[in-house]
């Protein structure tokens, strides 16, 4: 360890004069060496993990406030979890204005790192990967925040996750950014939050690339206020490997960007292509719910200006293929099911230059074999001009530099 000097200190941050830095090495001990660093560490305090690899039996948690776990890389340190017993996620953070950076974890059994009730946390320049490739057996997330105020996840990388490879829910203030997600079951999913942002990211190789969804039944209700711009989202054409009973494994092979029962979700400037069932979906929820809190239906979801090709070409659901003819050989590339909380509220808004068509259904939870299938026909979108403060707070951006 080393202590270092309050004028340091004063001159680098806000951290308390008395922060330490605690260094841990690779090599026999590497478990509870580590994890004793997370149980002594003060508010300021910094981990520091050498370079090497550390083989990991058990799942790592941090709880204290103000703590900044940094690696060599994420390529230079990485926390193995191959040999892990339990279930558990590879690390758990439960503390408020915590920074991860440069490191990774590998197969870990559960969740990659999860963060629950972490308020202003930083994930930057972390890799969780399942070395395996896309299983059902492997963990359902790699990144993880949940239930957080303030949240950036950026320069990060995660592939093999069995449900999203970075998720963020029951949350506000989110940035995902600058990240690649590929081979998951959803590539970025933003579920139960608002006022986020979802920007400059490489996902491809998922089952479906980017969805915005609102569920019942959960503590924090009410998603909406995202945006997804500047994206490059291509060929999720990963067969769906979710376990059964997930949510997500109804999500259909060669999605793009989906949008279930949100509101105000902005998605533009994205590149969407080679997503061969739909590159654009906006759904209602399809399940029966008993949460009187829960609205089942998009509201004002604006799609526009993005760069896609000719839309579904090889659709995963029944009768595609006669839907594929009957629109000329192709699906056009926005799929809305054409349901709405009623006659005053916009479902789905776009302009002209990238078609759609309509399933045309009439209630939540109706049969597709009940669809009528047609062009799309919705107004155009307005202005979006209340997203200044969506996204993380500029602390978090300060505190990577």
């Amino acid at each position: 360890m080393m202590r270092l000097t309050a004028t340091a200190l004063l001159l680098a941050s806000a951290a308390p004069v008395w922060a330490e830095t605690h260094t841990i090495s690779p090599g026999e001990g590497a478990q509870e060496r580590l994890q004793e660093a997370l149980i002594l560490a003060e508010p300021g305090d910094e981990i520091v993990l050498e370079a090497g690899r550390y083989t990991l039996t058990d799942g790592l948690s941090l709880d204290v406030d103000g703590v900044t776990v940094r690696g060599a890389g994420m390529d230079g340190t990485v926390l193995d979890f191959t040999a892990q017993e339990g279930s558990g996620e590879g690390l758990l953070v439960t503390s408020d204005n915590v920074t991860l950076r440069d490191f990774a974890l590998e197969n870990p059994k559960g969740d990659g790192i999860k963060s629950k009730g972490a308020d202003n946390i930083v994930y930057y320049r972390i890799r969780v990967t399942w070395t395996g490739g896309p299983k059902p057996t492997n963990g359902a997330y790699g990144i993880y925040p949940v239930e957080s105020t303030g949240v950036l996840v950026s320069h990060s990388e995660v592939s093999g996750a069995s449900d999203a490879g970075i998720y963020v829910g029951q949350s506000s203030k989110i940035t995902v950014r600058h990240s690649i997600a590929s081979d998951n079951v959803a590539g970025i999913e933003i579920e139960n939050s608002r006022d986020a942002v979802v920007s400059q990211n490489f996902v491809t190789r998922n089952t479906g690339g980017i969805l915005v969804f609102d569920l019942p039944g959960l503590p924090v209700m009410g998603g909406g206020n995202v945006m997804i711009v500047n994206n490059l989202v291509v060929d999720n054409d990963t067969e769906n490997f979710a376990p059964p009973g997930n949510i997500v494994a109804g999500v259909r092979r060669g999605t793009g960007i989906m949008v279930m029962a949100n509101e105000n979700v902005w998605i533009e400037n994205n590149i969407v292509q080679r997503n061969v069932t739909a590159p654009f979906m906006v759904i209602a929820y399809t399940q029966p719910y008993e949460d009187e809190r829960y609205n089942p239906y998009p509201r004002e979801v604006s799609i526009s200006h993005n760069i896609t090709d000719i839309g579904g070409t090889n659709p995963d659901f029944e009768g595609g293929e006669m839907l594929m003819a009957a629109f000329g050989g192709a699906l056009p590339p926005i799929l809305w099911d054409g349901l709405s909380q009623d006659e005053n509220t916009v479902a789905l808004r776009t302009i002209g230059d990238v078609p759609g068509w309509s399933l045309n259904l009439e209630r939540q939870g109706q049969s597709l074999s009940e669809a009528r299938p047609g062009p799309l026909d919705v107004p155009a979108p307005i202005s979006l001009t209340e997203a200044d403060d969506w996204g993380a707070p500029a602390e978090l951006e300060a505190r990577i530099g």
